[in-house]
């Protein structure tokens, strides 16, 4: 099915071709894409602003390469093992509420950062920075609605803007819920005993039942001038009821077959403030300040029946202030900013039943940094910047610090009027999530253990981005050549104990490499009427374990068309998901191919239609396989929620009296990591 929509959707971009002589009179202004040292700034066209109803249609709209956004759900992910993806709105974080709430009108551009700089914090991938005009003047209401037609799950959102003055009030409120039946998994794993012989087992999924329901509710308030900016955000989320997962599973153990079944249930409530304020100084400095404080209360129940009854639940508080102070001053020849970050976090999780434990984490990190961007000989495109962390961790007797350094270097060089050449150099630390540093065993099933392990030590990661340009109005093509060396590298590792059981924990080991090169073209077929993009990766993976070394060779890629036919928007999107391996474990993300259509019936209202893997009644959502000397395992999991799924969206806006001014900018920074190792 992937193959035949790639296929489908290059059929129609040269036969598009074959025409495009009859279209000399369409008259292109000036390039949509912008090329600097450190990033792309994106100019989208007048059909792709009229056409978007949210930020997220918006971003689905400019192809952004090694992204996933999907729109009903609200989601924007990156296919990759570089890290995560970070949304914001004139350079600060952006929620859900904020992106759904968005004023098309406003946009000005959007900076797409495939290697951010020392500013931003760790394991972030990509930065999406959305540049909009503030309003001044006027009111905005409206309400962003969508309901599956396959099955039961929904979401739909409220809100609503009012400015008096250099005063904005906002108000947002979103709810969703789910009652979904498709998800199956099955796995085969052979377990090599310490007598030499192997145990073999086969756990297939044959039911799941899952609902939740959850609801958010945001307050902001924003003072603003010509030279300054104070907003204040208030937001919390909660479910209305606990969310539930029951999964019946049939257990394959020495030709005997047996049913058990697995329970989850459990409630988090999540209430943040987050206070900012921007002052700009003799026109060319600023001072940025920004206060953020989360609280997040978990209760979870888990129970877990293979073999025999393994239950316990968990009752977690994480308390999280961060803090941000950021100087810019925009000189001749170069722009200075520079900074400092503090982030402290407790975290207090109880485990009680079948696995006993206290956890409670202190974590805390003081972060500088300085930055230099600007041009030499008036061509080479520079940005170099140096970054230094303490990290402190205490947990019962376990207590480290560590001293981090991240230096940067982005060149951009013009070899010719249409053609640029880029090279980007990074120094980094990663740094494990809480959950996999905690010193709490949970058993996964009657034969393995999930362990987590607070010794793990910061590792080092080494990029080195090459890439190669030509871009005109309507074209842009992009050869990008990449290497990351990842040395003593956090990986899972399997242990046998003595008794046979199997402990799975991470460890700190040799490396995990990456190699790709791939090519990316975008192309305005017909001037605001027909886009065409199209990326596809040749990945190389070379894993250096203990006592192994694993290599894997992967093809990842994705391709876009989309027509603008007056009120009609089409879009076609399929990519193949992302192969990987890292350690032991080879995976395979789903694959995602859907076709949207929206419909503008008038200025405030659109009407969209999202048909999501077509044609596949039980598509495969992730794929696995661990490689170990102990244990090998083969994992597949599907959804038939996800096939052929058809969504419904309605958005309706109104606005009155809107007038605009300079871009300045939103907020919002929480924290999300509750620490429980699950």
């Amino acid at each position: 099915m992937k193959r035949f929509l790639f296929c489908l959707m290059l059929a129609a971009a040269t036969t598009v071709q074959a025409q495009e002589v009859e279209l000399k009179e369409v008259v292109v202004k000036g390039a949509r894409v912008v090329q600097q040292a450190d990033r792309q700034v994106i100019y989208p066209t007048r059909q792709q602003v009229e056409s978007s109803t949210s930020g997220y249609s918006l971003l689905n709209k400019l192809a952004l390469p090694h992204i996933r956004i999907d729109e009903p759900a609200h989601s924007i992910t990156a296919l990759g093992s570089q890290g995560r993806v970070k949304v914001r709105i004139n350079d600060v974080d952006a929620t859900t509420d904020d992106l759904l709430s968005m004023d098309m009108k406003a946009v000005e551009s959007v900076e797409f950062i495939d290697h951010p700089g020392v500013r931003y914090g760790e394991d972030i991938a990509y930065v999406i920075n959305i540049k909009v005009r503030r309003p001044v003047s006027g009111y905005v209401v409206g309400t962003n609605l969508t309901q599956s037609l396959t099955n039961a799950q929904g979401n739909g959102s409220v809100f609503g803007k009012v400015n008096v003055g250099k005063s904005e009030l906002g108000i947002s409120y979103r709810a969703s819920y789910a009652n979904t039946h498709g998800g199956t998994t099955h796995e085969t794993a052979t377990y090599q005993l310490s007598d030499g012989t192997h145990h073999d087992t086969e756990r297939r999924m044959t039911d799941a039942d899952y609902r939740a329901r959850n609801h958010t509710l945001q307050l902001t308030y924003n003072l603003s001038d010509t030279n300054y900016v104070f907003q204040a955000k208030l937001s919390g989320s909660q479910p209305m009821g606990p969310t539930r997962s029951t999964s019946t599973y049939e257990f394959t153990e020495n030709a005997v077959t047996l049913p058990y079944s697995n329970h989850n249930y459990g409630k988090q409530k999540s209430p943040s403030l987050d206070l900012y304020f921007h002052r700009d100084f003799a026109r060319h400095q600023s001072l940025t300040a920004n206060v953020v404080g989360t609280y997040i209360k978990s209760t979870n129940h888990n129970e877990r029946n293979e073999a025999e009854t393994y239950a316990y639940d968990t009752e977690g508080n994480t308390y999280t202030l961060w803090t941000e102070a950021v100087y810019e001053n925009r000189l001749r020849p170069f722009n200075l900013s520079a900074g400092l970050q503090y982030m402290q976090r407790y975290t207090d999780n109880h485990y009680s039943g079948s696995t006993e434990a206290h956890n409670g984490m202190h974590t805390s990190g003081l972060y500088g940094f300085a930055q230099l961007s600007g041009k030499l000989w008036q061509r080479l495109g520079y940005v170099a910047g140096f970054g230094m962390s303490h990290r402190y961790f205490r947990q019962s007797q376990h207590q480290h610090d560590f001293l981090l350094v991240r230096p940067k270097l982005s060149l951009s060089y013009p070899l010719a009027r249409h053609l640029h050449v880029k090279y980007d150099f990074e120094l980094s630390q990663h740094v494990s999530q809480i959950a996999l540093v905690s010193d709490v065993s949970i058993k996964q099933n009657s034969m393995e253990t999930l362990v987590g392990n607070p010794d793990i030590e910061p590792n080092r990661v080494t990029n080195h981005d090459v890439r190669l340009t030509y871009q005109t109005p309507r074209l842009t093509t992009e050869l990008q050549a990449y290497y990351r060396l990842n040395d003593n590298c956090n990986m899972t590792k399997v242990i046998r104990t003595s008794d046979n059981h199997f402990l799975n924990t991470q460890t700190n080991q040799k490396g995990c490499d990456l190699f790709f090169v791939q090519p990316y073209m975008q192309w305005s077929i017909v001037p605001e009427k027909l886009d065409f993009s199209i990326y596809c990766g040749l990945y190389r993976f070379f894993n250096f374990g203990d006592d192994y070394t694993h290599t894997y060779t992967a093809c990842n890629g994705a391709t876009w068309l989309q027509a603008y036919l007056g009120r009609w928007t089409l879009t076609a999107y399929a990519d193949n998901g992302y192969n990987w391996m890292e350690g032991e474990g080879q995976g395979h993300q789903g694959a995602l191919w859907q076709l949207n259509a929206s419909y503008r019936v008038n200025s405030s209202l659109t009407l969209a239609l999202y048909c999501q893997r077509p044609f596949s009644a039980h598509p495969v959502t992730m794929r696995s396989e661990l490689m170990n000397r102990y244990l090998h395992k083969n994992f597949t999991q599907r959804d038939s929620d996800e096939g052929n799924c058809l969504m419904l969206n309605l958005t309706w806006n109104l606005s009155r009296g809107r007038q605009y001014r300079s871009i300045n900018r939103t907020l919002n920074h929480q924290d999300s990591e509750t620490g429980i190792l699950k």
